[in-house]
């Protein structure tokens, strides 16, 4: 469980002291080994508070610098993990600062995919399948898409309570608040969760690896793409299909509205014969799309569709930049 994870890094911690008191000597070798155990969870924190993988990075980078300027300022009081998702948290909340960002409905124009290769980084740490949902179910894009309403503090009060299973008072201590106010923050974070996450959220709950059902409904979605298939595609949607592209604006809803617009971008032309390759982000599919390029002969990226499926059918596409194809592990053409 999740507070069993919790206290295997503070023995872990506590087993290596001499390695910390190196590290805030100023030994520079032994303080990246220290913060290099923590790179892609601390990364994943910075992208559940920004939900941009570039601009988690940048903060991740600035993270690791600040807390090597600081790295005097370590007391023991706390464990030296604990410390970085302060230093890390603070950072995030001083870019947001810096950048205020306020979706528009359901829009997050600045939202990107995390991929599954970077999460699987991250050592297990419990046998318990409950942590695995827990884990995908505050990494999925609805998620992200909903935290990003919240002020930043509401934020982050809830991924330290909810998320990092981090009591109240500890998430009072890294916050500067009290614990009253760390309470409070947390039940209206809640409430304003639950109003922008999809209806059916409790709905879905699949395994974090598809079911036969899924893999069989992807593929249908991917045979139907490349056909150019309207009524196959189609049916492997729900009718009230969901669909956005951040950054561009626009937020569709309905699946014949969304086909309709696919259709008078060129969908189903011989200039937009598409190939299609299957990967993995934030838990969840993620189809890339190739398009023929009259130049090269060869499938080059377009976008890649991030879906949920919810009751069998496609309930939600969030399409992303042919730059996103690299991140995620996707062929650069087919």
């Amino acid at each position: 469980m999740i507070s069993a994870a919790r206290d295997r890094h503070t023995h872990m911690e506590q087993t290596d002291q001499a390695a910390v008191a190196a590290a805030t000597a100023g030994d520079e070798a032994a303080f990246s080994a220290l913060v290099e155990r923590h790179r892609r969870e601390l990364q994943v924190h910075c992208y559940r508070m920004l939900g941009s993988l570039d601009d988690a990075e940048d903060q991740l980078q600035e993270t690791f610098l600040r807390a090597w300027r600081r790295r005097e300022t370590y007391a023991g009081r706390s464990t030296f993990r604990a410390w970085l998702y302060r230093i890390a948290t603070n950072v995030c909340l001083d870019e947001l600062a810096r950048r205020p960002r306020k979706p528009s409905g359901g829009e997050v124009p600045w939202l990107q995919p995390y991929p599954d290769e970077l999460l699987e980084a991250i050592p297990a740490e419990a046998d318990d399948p409950g942590a695995a949902a827990v884990e995908k179910e505050t990494i999925e894009l609805a998620f992200m898409v909903a935290i990003q309403h919240l002020q930043p503090k509401a934020r982050a009060a809830l991924i330290l309570r909810d998320v990092l299973d981090w009591s109240a008072k500890d998430a009072a201590a890294l916050l500067d608040t009290s614990v009253a106010s760390i309470n409070s923050a947390l039940q209206r974070a809640r409430a304003d969760m639950r109003a922008h996450l999809p209806e059916q959220r409790l709905e879905w709950q699949p395994g974090i690896d598809p079911t036969a059902a899924e893999r069989d409904l992807l593929a249908r979605y991917m045979d139907a793409t490349e056909r150019g298939d309207l009524d196959a595609l189609a049916a492997t949607m729900r009718a009230d299909l969901q669909f956005s592209m951040p950054p561009q604006p626009g937020l569709f809803r309905g699946r014949e509205e969304i086909i309709g617009y696919w259709v008078s971008g060129g969908f189903g032309t011989e200039a937009l014969r598409m190939r299609c390759a299957v990967g993995r982000a934030n838990r969840q599919p993620a189809v890339g799309c190739y398009v023929i390029s009259a130049e090269t002969g060869r499938y080059e990226p377009m976008g890649v569709d991030v879906v949920r499926i919810a009751e069998g059918r496609i309930a939600e596409i969030i399409t992303f930049d042919a730059h996103m194809f690299a991140p995620l592990g996707l062929p650069a053409a087919l």
